[in-house]
């Protein structure tokens, strides 16, 4: 089995609808993401997938969120965009973009700071 990842990272604000504490208000973090693609084979040229590739689909995914409001998006009408929610949210898209070939997104983890991330998986 082979594993690749990539880091990136984007700022966004959001608010926790319903929490008893500070994070009830909107605020803003410089959020970190890693992606996690394995499989089972590589291809022609020895590799899962080309970083390229890989960089690109998460980029894309990422630029819709920069500077925006997460709670304004329509993915988090219903579901706060907790870290948590946040990894789902950009696994399931992800998912929809790369898997291919025998590989899969394997895991999305989201940092909200350098100390607390939240991942998610299927």
């Amino acid at each position: 089995m082979y594993e690749i990842s990539v880091k990136a990272s984007f700022s966004a604000a959001h608010h926790l609808r319903g929490y008893a504490g500070s994070c009830a208000s909107l605020h803003g973090h410089n959020w970190e993401v890693e992606v996690f693609v394995q499989g089972e084979a590589l291809n022609g040229l020895g590799l899962l997938l080309d970083f390229r590739r890989l960089k690109q689909a998460v980029r894309e995914e990422l630029e819709a969120l920069d500077h925006a409001d997460l709670n304004s998006l329509e993915d988090f009408q219903a579901a706060n965009p907790s870290s948590e929610n946040l990894a789902r949210y950009l696994y399931r898209r992800l998912s929809a973009r790369l898997a291919d070939g025998g590989r899969r997104v394997a895991r999305v983890t989201v940092a909200e700071t350098p100390g607390a991330r939240a991942s998610y998986w299927e």
